[in-house]
């Protein structure tokens, strides 16, 4: 199995820096609390002198989904809307230990990032352009064929795992309390992008293994000469 973007992709945004992590051993019973308010504070420490609009991370997101032909705030990147959920609500949702840690990284860093269940996907996954018969299974449990030319997360079964790129994950690759292999996915546009993308990896493939001891992982930054990131097989069951 593989995560890339697709040539396109790369075409398009020359100027996209990804970073992807593979984690096995992930479970629901971790304790990510103090983690979560460090990096929260340091997303709220940010809002303070500038609001998530005025963010450079933001700006470069903003203006690709202008790009695409979205209104950028009516269709905003994940690292955006929990940014402005923090500033209006005082603090992040808590849905699970892995998702409240990479949520609360996010804030942190403005960079969007991504976690999917790969007990989920099927095959290679690749943010590409949509042909619009691909599907994407809502939360309400609604079944949505992509538009035509939408960038998405695309599996080989032609399940959309993201709308819209960065705007809006699928139900059907959440992590749940069952899930114990992920794909993470960080992506960032912005002019201190490389350098950013480098430390919030870095930040990581720290903070995973000490909620998770017994998880591993591993972690790199793709480019267009190695767009591909190679995904481990899930252990076998015994």
């Amino acid at each position: 199995m593989f995560f890339s973007h697709s040539n396109e992709i790369w075409t398009q945004c020359p100027e996209l820096v990804p970073g992807a992590m593979f984690v096995r051993g992930i479970s629901s019973k971790a304790a990510v609390g103090p983690q979560v308010a460090r990096f929260s504070g340091l997303a709220a420490a940010r809002l303070a002198s500038s609001g998530e609009g005025e963010l450079p991370e933001i700006k470069a997101w903003r203006q690709v989904f202008s790009k695409m032909g979205l209104k950028p705030t009516k269709y905003r990147c994940a690292a955006e809307a929990l940014l402005r959920r923090l500033r209006k609500e005082g603090a992040l949702p808590r849905l699970h230990p892995l998702v409240d840690l990479c949520n609360a990284v996010s804030a942190a860093f403005a960079i969007p990032v991504a976690v999917f269940d790969l007990a989920k996907v099927v095959g290679d996954l690749q943010v590409r352009y949509a042909t619009g018969l691909e599907h994407y299974q809502t939360f309400s449990g609604e079944v949505e064929h992509p538009d035509e030319h939408e960038i998405i997360f695309v599996d080989e079964a032609d399940n959309a795992h993201a709308r819209r790129w960065t705007n809006r994950q699928s139900s059907l690759s959440v992590v749940t309390a069952d899930t114990s292999t992920v794909l993470i996915v960080a992506e960032a546009l912005h002019e201190s992008a490389h350098e950013d993308m480098r430390t919030l990896i870095a930040a990581l493939m720290h903070e995973v293994p000490a909620a998770w001891p017994a998880a591993t992982a591993k972690a790199r930054l793709l480019t267009r000469s190695a767009p591909r990131f190679e995904l481990q097989p899930a252990p076998a069951v015994r």
